[in-house]
């Protein structure tokens, strides 16, 4: 093995000041070195950080990398020693290899088609529509975060899976301490725990008296109600959490590129290319571990069987060997491919519905307000901390000409 092979120790706490939408500068670094770097956890055990495109997309694609939870025994800032992981809980499928993960989410792919999404997009003008409206009446200065980005992912898949509107807050703000990376041990548990038996009693509900959503439809399928509470679990955190932010920091990313944002002002047709390159710059599921299940070459390096392996998505899609100027911001970017919805069979089922999401969210939210703009200097933005699952920002006071 070279000796010459980059080594990092430690996960960045924190971006470089004044670049919110770049990765950490020791990731960017470790890219630089090279595509795979080890990875010392804090426990002492040797583990790998893979950074580049070719590589991250080889292992989330090779069933020899391992999701399951219970073999994710080291964490990247945390010593895990003495502590036993248990398995995924039934239906949380993200956390799981095959047969078990299929058992989950085969029955979902026809829910979340292309058509199926695209023909919720009337719905999803109309939810921004309102809070556009909300906006506009309460007057600048408004937080973005609150009035705009969390409200509209939140709306959409409660109702897809059929939870009721007042109930939203409760989910949302459990959500926000999934997520955010500043919630104690003790306050997870309380979510967690809050949010499990509260869609216990929403299955239950379901089972009773289904009505039209993705929840009720499932009621005819052999799972069982503790099944369908883990992936309903997965559902409300996935499809509300990466897409908020996403409308959050895109919205802050293009009011710090004013040359794009007028672009994409002056031709709306350039959305569905502006989305992409913004999933794909801003990267907000900033990794992803897995476990070889054997020895497995990579890279030039031997991952020995039990070996855990950092996927940085974050620099995978700005890797400058398969992207050209990865680091800047181009909404008329031609190439394609990016990760930001991973790969493999755990390639995001709701990708499709965030799309139409922000494909109708961003264009509304500038055409509304021509003159858009932070309301605070852009180093006044409270980002998320490096620990949090899905990066963005806390909040975005912005304003406008009345």
């Amino acid at each position: 093995m070279s000796e010459s092979l980059h080594t990092l120790t430690t996960m960045p706490a924190e971006r470089r000041r004044g670049c919110p939408f770049d990765p950490p500068a020791e990731l960017i670094e470790a890219r630089e070195h090279g595509p795979i770097s080890r990875y010392v956890f804090p426990d002492g055990h040797q583990g790998w950080l893979v950074s580049g495109y070719d590589l991250v997309r080889a292992v989330l694609a090779d069933p020899r990398f391992s999701s399951r939870k219970e073999l994710m025994i080291h964490h990247p800032t945390i010593d895990y020693s003495g502590i036993e992981v248990p398995p995924a809980p039934p239906g949380e499928f993200l956390l799981m290899d095959e047969p078990r993960h299929g058992r989950y989410r085969k029955p979902l792919v026809g829910k979340f088609t292309v058509r199926r999404m695209r023909q919720l997009t009337e719905r999803v003008e109309q939810i921004t529509a309102e809070h556009l409206d909300a906006m506009e009446k309460a007057g600048p200065p408004v937080d973005l975060v609150t009035a705009f980005a969390k409200p509209i992912p939140a709306i959409v898949i409660c109702e897809l899976l059929g939870v009721p509107y007042e109930d939203r807050g409760r989910f949302q703000e459990q959500i926000d301490t999934f997520l955010g990376g500043e919630a104690s041990d003790e306050e997870l548990i309380a979510a967690y725990v809050a949010t499990q038996n509260y869609l216990a009693e929403l299955v239950a509900a379901k089972r009773a008296n289904p009505t039209d959503d993705v929840l009720s439809d499932l009621m005819d399928s052999d799972l069982t109600d503790e099944e369908l509470r883990g992936m309903a679990l997965i559902l409300l955190s996935a499809g509300f959490d990466t897409t908020a932010n996403m409308l959050a920091l895109g919205t802050f990313a293009l009011l710090r590129n004013p040359a794009q944002l007028a672009a994409l002002r002056a031709d709306p047709t350039m959305i569905d290319r502006a989305v992409e390159e913004l999933l794909r710059y801003l990267s907000v599921a900033k990794q992803f571990y897995r476990v070889a299940l054997e020895d497995v070459e990579l890279g030039g390096q031997t991952i020995k069987a039990g070996t855990m392996v950092i996927l940085s998505l974050n620099t995978a899609n700005r890797d400058p060997e398969r992207f050209t100027d990865p680091h800047v911001l181009d909404l008329n970017r031609q190439e394609g491919g990016h990760l930001a919805f991973s790969h493999g069979i755990h390639q995001c089922l709701g990708q499709q519905l965030a799309r139409v999401e922000m494909r109708v969210a961003f264009p509304a939210l500038l055409n509304r307000f021509p003159t858009l703009r932070l309301a605070v200097p852009a180093d006044e933005v409270v980002l998320r901390p490096e620990s949090a699952d899905i990066y963005g920002v806390k909040s975005l006071p912005v304003a406008w000409d009345v």
